[in-house]
């Protein structure tokens, strides 16, 4: 397997990261096809896909109708009886009409089967807010599939990332939910290898050491999260940064020790507070690492409300400065 110091590297945006793992699989094995809404001749809605029915034809790269229920229950067809489908849903806010092939099939097929038959697909969608889109544009569910037993849940914030992690998860047995921020798919470009390579699921990474607070976090939240903490540097505040990458299974190891290290963490998501990620996280510190809290754990994340359009966006989803003032109010305590 390829390392990134051993092959050439490409400078890509993370959408361009999305669709050259696509390719690197679709190449590599004959049995990865992508199928949805508008993903072949159009290459999909944000391009993630373009280029790919050209070099793939249509059997591989599959335009369907607008039935999202119908797209992940063909796809589960599909990967019970050996292909690896990768399903688009074209907003992580279309998803609900596929929610119970999701929840009732794909993620119980091998419990249901005992074994004999595994679900290998990967529902991929972009999630997430900040790019002025209309109702059921802009949600971020991921709680919603973290909650069920049998669905892996990876949730990228760079380029490298989301190759290697897209590549982890269309080569896993089981269904994975892979959900694209999408208002970082242009905001920057990372080095990625041209070559295949795998980012492990379930494994977070410390993307600033610190030793005075923990602040976990993922997504297009990541990049809030160290301008915060690079702010905060300059008034002597040494913050640890951990993006998560898999939201389900997290990584709990690394989380526990990062806090036994400071004694002090935020959690940051753009997602609903109430029956968020950040209380879960918030209860594997009480549970394994209490003796060491000096403060409450502070959750900066979205409001339990419906996502707003355009004129409060930018208020519901966490800045900089809001990530900031929560860290502060941590160390203050």
């Amino acid at each position: 397997m390829a390392t990134q110091q051993e092959t050439e590297t490409q400078n890509l945006t993370l959408v361009q990261a999305v669709r050259d793992g696509l390719y690197t699989e679709m190449q590599r094995d004959d049995d990865v096809l992508v199928m949805g809404e508008d993903v072949g001749k159009n290459g999909g809605v944000f391009r993630a896909t373009e280029g790919l029915y050209d070099e793939f034809g249509g059997d591989r790269v599959v335009d369907t109708p607008l039935a999202e229920s119908g797209i992940v229950g063909t796809a589960i067809g599909m990967a019970a009886y050996g292909l690896k489908p990768v399903p688009e849903i074209q907003f992580q806010g279309f998803i609900y009409p596929a929610f119970d092939q999701i929840v009732s099939h794909a993620a119980r097929l091998r419990t249901r089967s005992r074994g004999r038959y595994t679900c290998p697909m990967v529902i991929r969608a972009p999630y997430g807010g900040g790019i002025r889109a209309p109702e059921h544009h802009s949600e971020s569910k991921e709680a919603f599939f973290a909650h069920e037993a049998g669905l892996k849940v990876v949730i990228p914030s760079t380029p490298y990332d989301t190759k290697g992690l897209l590549i982890s998860a269309i080569r896993d047995p089981d269904p994975v939910m892979f959900f694209e921020p999408k208002l970082i798919y242009r905001a920057f470009r990372g080095e990625v290898p041209e070559d295949d390579y795998t980012v492990p699921i379930g494994e977070a990474a410390v993307r600033r050491e610190g030793t005075d607070i923990s602040v976990f976090t993922y997504g297009a939240m990541t990049r809030p999260t160290m301008d915060a903490a690079e702010h905060l540097a300059e008034d002597g505040v040494d913050v640890e940064v951990v993006d998560l990458r898999t939201v389900s299974p997290l990584d709990r190891d690394t989380i526990v020790e990062s806090f036994k290290k400071t004694g002090r963490a935020a959690v940051v998501h753009e997602a609903p507070k109430s029956g968020g990620l950040a209380g879960e996280i918030t209860a594997i510190i009480q549970e394994e690492a209490l003796l060491y809290q000096e403060a409450p754990v502070e959750r900066i994340t979205g409001f339990d409300t419906p996502f707003p359009l355009y004129a409060l966006e930018d208020y519901y989803l966490p800045s900089a400065a809001r990530v900031e003032a929560g860290i502060r109010d941590a160390m203050e305590f």
